[in-house]
């Protein structure tokens, strides 16, 4: 017989759910938003994609604004001896922290956004000024509630070992709450980075360099951080579903474009693009941690510098092998034309008998020579991030409060 939890375990507090439900609404509030600039255009203030993810921000900053101003005011409140002190006056967990600094910034960029689209009209890039003050605050709301998810799940490692038990519903909901909230930052972070990889630049060695800057730093951090047995893989396979179902739903519903030139008279949503095929690499990642985390017969344990090797240029090459024709498939292949793989997916504004639609054209074209220098550098950086996501994911192991 399993033994039980400790009956001193804090339970999960309501504003864990609610965080990690307000990264879940930002990430769909996002991409929709995205979606409605493609196909319709023109947006205001409260247009619908919009309302999604100022609820986001609104349910993240409430419930974290009473978690603290709880703790702040019941001195005799038994979680106070673990919250986090702020100017000396606030006490609270630090997710919660996060979460209400980045409700702030998002619901402060509404009326720059707005005064944005009024001044300059239609955007043509993700990341303008306001895209990018919103971005920052989306993401520190879900730091935060990945942040409020591992100060509990980190609590049961602290545990003697007779109380442990990683496999109880308590433990479980943790465990996957957390690869839920890490799932949905990494949606975040790929749509930030899609104008650098997506099926057009797929054969170029800047798709790869972005993708080692980004990927394994992030990934190796939340595996390392997780309880999960495949943390990587499941995070990679809810990243995807993530992304698509998105895309998969809202292509059947009416869309009629509001601001010109319409070069392509569209009559439903244009999904998004498909996501990489992470799943892969991510899947060889956990099978060297593995290997490497848990040495077997009392061996030495290999040094960060070495795993960071190993993991970030195994990464690369597993990805360069996957997503070359994997691209290739979703820019020219007529099977990727069809509400599964997206490729049919073209924007009002775009003229659809442009001659690079279904092609790689010639500026994304790199020789041979070009591409494996770029794609060398690429080790590199995926080295380099690979070894500050080993030391992130070390900090975030430690994270009790």
């Amino acid at each position: 017989m399993r033994p039980a939890v400790s009956s001193s375990f804090p339970a999960i507090q309501s504003y864990i759910y609610a965080v990690v439900f307000s990264s879940f609404c930002v990430v769909m509030g996002l991409l929709w938003d995205i979606m409605w600039h493609m196909s319709i255009g023109r947006d205001g203030l409260l247009a619908p994609p919009h309302v999604v993810i100022y609820v986001g921000a609104i349910v993240a900053g409430l419930f974290s604004a009473y978690q603290i101003l709880n703790l702040t005011f019941s001195r005799n409140h038994p979680g106070r001896s673990q919250a986090v002190p702020f100017w000396g006056i606030f006490y609270g967990p630090l997710g919660a922290m996060f979460c209400v600094w980045g409700a702030l910034m998002m619901l402060t960029s509404a009326p720059f956004d707005d005064w944005w689209h009024n001044t300059y009209g239609l955007d043509v890039q993700i990341l303008t000024p306001p895209h990018t003050i919103l971005a920052i605050g989306i993401m520190t709301v879900q730091f935060g509630a990945m942040v409020g998810v591992l100060a509990l799940q980190n609590q049961y490692r602290t545990l003697p070992e007779a109380e442990l038990v990683l496999d109880g519903p308590r433990a479980t909901r943790l465990k996957w709450l957390f690869a839920v909230a890490a799932a949905l930052l990494l949606a975040m972070l790929f749509s930030m980075a899609s104008e650098s990889m997506g099926k057009f630049e797929s054969h170029n060695s800047v798709y790869y360099a972005t993708a080692s800057i980004v990927l394994p730093f992030y990934l190796l951090a939340v595996g390392r951080a997780s309880l999960l047995r495949w943390p990587i893989t499941i995070i990679a396979g809810l990243y995807m579903l993530a992304l698509l179902l998105p895309s998969w739903i809202l292509q059947f519903f009416s869309a009629t474009p509001r601001l010109g030139p319409v070069l392509n008279p569209i009559t439903n949503y244009q999904p998004f693009h498909f996501p990489m095929l992470l799943i892969v690499p991510a899947f060889a990642l956990d099978w060297l941690m593995h290997r490497f985390e848990k040495p077997a017969n009392g061996q030495k344990k290999l040094n960060d510098w070495l795993l960071a090797l190993i993991y970030g240029v195994v990464f690369m090459l597993i990805l360069l092998a996957v997503q070359w024709p994997f691209g290739e498939f979703l820019l020219t292949s007529p099977y990727a034309r069809n509400g599964i793989f997206l490729s049919n997916s073209w924007s009002y504004d775009s003229p659809p008998d442009w001659e690079f639609r279904f092609a790689f054209a010639p500026w994304y074209q790199q020789s041979p020579a070009d591409f494996w220098i770029g794609f060398a550098k690429s080790l590199i950086y995926a080295t380099l991030s690979a070894r500050v996501g080993l030391y992130w994911g070390n900090w975030m192991k430690n994270i009790a409060r």
